[in-house]
C-alpha cells in the first residue's frame, strides 16, 4: 500500500485535488458511475489534458448550465477592485445567502463558451433547489451511489466547510443556508474527491503546507481578505500549517481546505521517499505560476524493508490536553473524567506531580479528536480550578482492531484481535472475562488464558 503525497506549492481548490488524483490512477470508472447517481441536475463533466505553464495536466470540469452557473471566472467581478496588475490570482467564490467562498477556479460556464476537447459526460437527474442546508446537501450524498468510506469522507468535508461558515458568521450550523456550499459544482467536487481517493487505497497522506495568496477578494456582500474566513478558520481548527507568498489572489479555497483538513495523516515529509506515480491537476486559469496541485503516490524507505512493515495499521492525528491542579477535590476530578468520555474523549488520565512550592498536585491529560478539542477545553475550564490548559497535536499509529467470539465454559467470550508484523494477538474483554469468572467461581486469570488459547486454535 502506498502513501500519498499532495503538494500544495500554489494552493488547492475541489477540482484541482480531483484532477490530479485521476492522473494518480484514481478509478474514473467508480467516479463516473458516483456522479451519474447523483440526485440533482444540471450539469456535465469533462475530463481532458491541458497545458499550464508548459507541463501537461489533467483538466476535471464540472459545467454548468445556465440555471447554475455563478461568477467563478469573472475576474472582474472577484478582482476588479484591484489595480490591473494585480488581477491574477486564484479568487474563485460562489455568491449566495451566505458569505461562503468555495471552490475558486474551480468550474467555467458551459453557457460562456463551448468546449470541443476532451470527454464530456452529461448528467439529468431529479431537480433539486439551490439554496441547501448541510442536511439537504447530506441527504444527496446518501443517495450517490458509492462506497461507505467515501461517503464518510464527503460527509466530513461537508462538515468541516458547515463549521468553518458557522463559526464566520456566529451562526449555528442548521441555521447556515449554503447558496454555494450547496450549489451544484461544489456537491460534484466533493463527492468525486471521496470515491477518488478512497480508489487509491493510500495509508498516509503526507500535506507539509498549504500556500496561500494575499490581497482581497470580492463576494456578494463585500470584499474580504484573503485567506477568506472559512479558510482561516478551518487552518486554524485543524492546525494545517500554512505558508503566504508574494503572489495577490486566493490560492486556497474552502473545499480544498477542507479536503486536506480530513485526509491528511502527516504535515512534515518523510526524510527518504520513492515515487511511485505523479498526478497533476490543473486549476482553470493561467498565471505566471503554474496553476496545478501534484497528487503523488510515494513508498518510504520504511515501508521498503518488510522487517519494519506493520501489515495492519491506521495512523491518525490527534490532540494532547494537559493542565496541573492543585485544589481541586477528588469529587470533582472523577466527574470531569466521566463528563470527557461521555463527550468523546480517546482517553483521560492523571498522574500525580509535585508544582511550585512542592505542591502535591495531579497532572490531567486528555486526548481526542481534533475537532474535539475545544469541547474538552471547556469542560475542564468549567469543572476544575485550572486557569490555562496546554494543547499540542500528537500523530499516532494505531493497530487495526477486528473482533471475534469464542465459547469457554460454556459462555460466549468476545475477543479484539490485531496483526503486529504478521502475529495475531488476542484481548479479552474485560467485562466479558469478569463475569464468567464470577459465575462458574474460577480464577480471572484461568478464564483469561483459556480465551486466548481457544482463540489461537480457531485461528
Amino acid at each position: 500500500m502506498s502513501d500519498l503525497y499532495l503538494e500544495c506549492n500554489y494552493g488547492i481548490s475541489g477540482d484541482m485535488a480531483v484532477a490530479a488524483l485521476l492522473d494518480a490512477g484514481a478509478d474514473r470508472t467508480a467516479l463516473e458511475k458516483a456522479l451519474a447517481s447523483i440526485p440533482v441536475k444540471g450539469f456535465k463533466t469533462e475530463i481532458k489534458r491541458v497545458e499550464k505553464n508548459g507541463v501537461f495536466c489533467l483538466d476535471f470540469n464540472v459545467i454548468l448550465d445556465s440555471e447554475h452557473e455563478n461568477h467563478d471566472h469573472d475576474m472582474n467581478y472577484l478582482f476588479g477592485h484591484e489595480s490591473a496588475e494585480h488581477n491574477h490570482g486564484h479568487g474563485e467564490h460562489f455568491h449566495g445567502h451566505t458569505h461562503h467562498h468555495s471552490e475558486a477556479e474551480e468550474h467555467s460556464h458551459a453557457a460562456q463558451h463551448e468546449i470541443h476537447h476532451g470527454e464530456q459526460v452529461h448528467y439529468e437527474q431529479v431537480h433539486n433547489h439551490e439554496h441547501r442546508n448541510l442536511h439537504d446537501v447530506l441527504e444527496i450524498i446518501d443517495k450517490t451511489e458509492m462506497t461507505e468510506n467515501a461517503r464518510k469522507l464527503a460527509h466530513k468535508i461537508f462538515e468541516i466547510i458547515a463549521q468553518a461558515e458557522s463559526k464566520a458568521h456566529s451562526k449555528p450550523v442548521e441555521e447556515v443556508h449554503f447558496h454555494e456550499v450547496g450549489a451544484v459544482d461544489s456537491v460534484v467536487d466533493v463527492i468525486a474527491l471521496a470515491v477518488c481517493f478512497y480508489s487509491l487505497h493510500v495509508e498516509k497522506v503526507f500535506v507539509p503546507f498549504l500556500c496561500e495568496g494575499t490581497g482581497t477578494v470580492r463576494c456578494q456582500h463585500g470584499i474580504l481578505p484573503v485567506p477568506v474566513p472559512a479558510v482561516a478558520n478551518i487552518m486554524q481548527e485543524y492546525y494545517v500549517p500554512l505558508k503566504i507568498t508574494g503572489e495577490r489572489g486566493e490560492f486556497v479555497t474552502p473545499t480544498g481546505a477542507a479536503f486536506v483538513a480530513a485526509v491528511a495523516t502527516e504535515f512534515s515529509l518523510p526524510k527518504n521517499f520513492v515515487l511511485k506515480k505523479i498526478g497533476m491537476g490543473a486549476g482553470k486559469r493561467d498565471y505566471g505560476v503554474p496553476n496545478i496541485v501534484r497528487a503523488m503516490l510515494v513508498e518510504t524507505e520504511e515501508k521498503n524493508n518488510p522487517e519494519n512493515q506493520l501489515t495492519s495499521a491506521f495512523h491518525d492525528k490527534i490532540i494532547k490536553l494537559e493542565t496541573n491542579i492543585d485544589d481541586s477535590t477528588g469529587e470533582a476530578l472523577g466527574f470531569v473524567m466521566d463528563e470527557l468520555f461521555a463527550s468523546g474523549a480517546l482517553d483521560v488520565h492523571y498522574l500525580p506531580c509535585f508544582m511550585k512550592k512542592n505542591r502535591p498536585a495531579w497532572l490531567l491529560v486528555v486526548l481526542c479528536r481534533l475537532e474535539d478539542a475545544a469541547k474538552m477545553e471547556k469542560i475542564i475550564f468549567m469543572h476544575t480550578t485550572t486557569i490555562g490548559i496546554r494543547m499540542s497535536q500528537m500523530e499516532r499509529t494505531c493497530l487495526a482492531r477486528s473482533e471475534c467470539s469464542v465459547e469457554v465454559f460454556g459462555e460466549k467470550a468476545e475477543v479484539k484481535v490485531v496483526d503486529v508484523y504478521g502475529e495475531k494477538r488476542f484481548y479479552p474483554e474485560y467485562e466479558r472475562v469478569s463475569r464468567i469468572a464470577q459465575k462458574t467461581k474460577k480464577p480471572f486469570g484461568e478464564v483469561y488464558n483459556k480465551i486466548v488459547n481457544e482463540c489461537a486454535c480457531t485461528k
